[in-house]
């Protein structure tokens, strides 16, 4: 099976991620393309799935012995299909592959499992592990369980990054503020405090400080931001509210840390209690993913540039990605690791398309990396 029928095969398998959509397939049915795939293309294939439902697949290209090891992973999950016709049938109109997942992000796991069994071929010492992940678009479980299970001397995730090399991406935090008033009946002012008026001066306090992120720049992904994201309050009209609960994304740049949001956030709150003494409100942080960076000065990054200037017409550029990915769990592990995948378009959108050419040169890409790293 070459790479368009691979890809093909990834996108007819529905695996929407259950975590994000009630009732989603999950990644059992290609999770299982993937292991049959291996198989008959002649390497070795290990299921992972601490988490019943939710598998991952390790692929791996062993060597002769004694070379480095390079990881490519990428996650098979997808998100929802929502306002889309036969998102699971891929559908080829020039070199554009469509249907859910085809850009973000099967194109670039079908890459990285060609390039394994092409790199099997070489005579390499070194082994190609893909790791074919679950769980990326919610919590990333396919991942931090592939780390348990193996070891890399080097990394590419396979994101769509246009045919760029980037080298850094956002993290992000997300918390929720909860404000406290005192319920009363509409007519008597004289007993209510209302929460949801409250928030209003945490969403006055959020604007200032995400002008003042304005300031806080990195050159390859530009500012650090913060926003509202949902706010939920009251239980009718007739009543004071007492509760009114926000919940927000800070979007971080490569230093800034978990702790030191979670501090922002309370000296935010600090500021309206001192304003209003009736003001009550308190705040927990529910989920934390660290930003990510390499040098660009690292053997990696060098070696990715050279490998994909033997495919492409000329250096891919060095870039930075706004979204966050699986490669900040790798370079936690202490791995060095880069993005590097196809382009498309559609992302968590309605229609979504991968480009079959820059698949294929994804590939050859990895496949040449492969070549320098593990020989």
């Amino acid at each position: 099976m070459e790479l368009t029928d691979l890809l093909a095969a990834l996108v007819a398998a529905d695996s929407v991620n259950p975590s994000l959509v009630p009732g989603g397939a999950g990644e059992t049915e290609v999770a299982g393309v993937i292991d049959g795939w291996a198989r008959e293309a002649g390497l070795e294939s290990e299921r992972l799935e601490e988490t019943p439902g939710r598998p991952s697949v390790l692929v791996r290209a062993r060597g002769t012995g004694g070379g480095r090891t390079l990881l490519l992973c990428g996650h098979i999950d997808t998100v929802n299909v929502e306002g889309m016709t036969d998102p699971h049938t891929p559908r080829i109109e020039g070199e554009r592959l469509y249907g859910r997942g085809a850009y973000d992000m099967k194109g670039g796991v079908a890459a990285a499992l060609i390039a394994a069994r092409d790199a099997s071929r070489l005579g390499l010492a070194g082994d190609v592990v893909v790791a074919a992940v679950a769980d990326e678009e919610h919590a990333s479980l396919g991942v931090q369980e592939a780390l348990r299970n193996v070891s890399a001397d080097a990394a590419v995730v396979t994101e769509p990054t246009e045919l760029e090399l980037a080298v850094a991406h956002k993290g992000f935090v997300w918390s929720e503020i909860e404000v406290t008033g005192r319920s009363a009946h509409g007519s008597r002012p004289h007993l209510g405090i209302d929460a949801i008026l409250k928030m209003g001066a945490v969403l006055k306090e959020l604007e200032q400080l995400d002008r003042s992120l304005a300031d806080r720049t990195h050159p390859l992904l530009g500012r650090a931001s913060v926003h509202a994201s949902q706010i939920e309050g009251g239980v009718e009209l007739s009543s004071y509210p007492a509760q009114c609960t926000l919940g927000l994304e800070r979007r971080t740049l490569p230093g800034e840390a978990g702790p030191e949001i979670e501090a922002e956030i309370e000296s935010l709150l600090e500021r309206c209690r001192q304003a209003d003494s009736e003001f009550q409100a308190s705040h927990r942080t529910l989920l934390v993913r660290e930003p990510f960076e390499i040098g660009q000065e690292q053997e990696l990054v060098g070696l990715v540039a050279e490998a994909a200037a033997e495919v492409l017409p000329e250096p891919p550029k060095i870039t930075g990605a706004s979204y966050w990915a699986d490669s900040a769990f790798i370079a936690a592990a202490g791995i060095p690791t880069v993005l590097f995948g196809p382009g498309g378009e559609g992302a968590h959108a309605v229609e979504e398309w991968v480009s079959l050419a820059d698949t294929e040169a994804v590939a050859r890409t990895l496949v040449a990396l492969a070549a320098r790293i593990c020989a």
